[in-house]
């Protein structure tokens, strides 16, 4: 159990990693760069704590079972996904409300501005349906297998 919970420390770190990457290139703010520094020692630690405990104790690696781990890590990307697609249709339903975005033809109709979806935010939401769909799709069949016949 503990190699699980330090893969996921593992992943929920680097996906932190990324974020701040990505908010350092944006802002160019040193606060995030020094957040990129400690991310990048504390993905150093968990990844020798995992080799640590994999060389002393092989055990709990031949006791790894990789379908589980699997269905856990496609739930952790799915929710992810899932979770950045709220964020930009979020945005783009604050901007649709906004009166810069949009005005009024002649008939009264609400007509929304040229900008009102960013092009990163639509490469985000149609750049990311894909493995949204899949992997979604797998954490979903494994979860039904498992709720009705008991096992992965």
């Amino acid at each position: 159990m503990i190699i699980y919970t330090l893969f996921f420390c593992l992943l929920t770190s680097f996906t932190l990693h990324a974020v701040i990457i990505a908010l350092y290139v944006k802002n160019k703010d040193t606060i995030y760069f020094f957040w990129f520094i400690a991310t990048v020692v504390l993905n150093m630690g968990i990844a020798l704590a995992l080799i640590t405990i994999s060389l002393s104790r092989p055990d709990l690696v031949r006791q790894l079972n990789l379908k589980f781990f699997f269905w856990l890590l496609s739930g952790f990307v799915t929710i992810l996904l899932l979770c950045v697609k709220i964020v930009i249709f979020r945005n783009i339903f604050r901007r649709s409300k906004d009166p810069r975005w949009y005005h009024f033809n002649h008939f009264g109709k609400k007509v929304f501005e040229k900008g009102i979806v960013k092009q990163v935010e639509f490469i985000g939401i149609f750049g990311t349906l894909p493995f949204f769909l899949f992997i979604g799709a797998y954490f979903m069949s494994r979860l039904l297998n498992m709720l009705l016949y008991g096992h992965m």
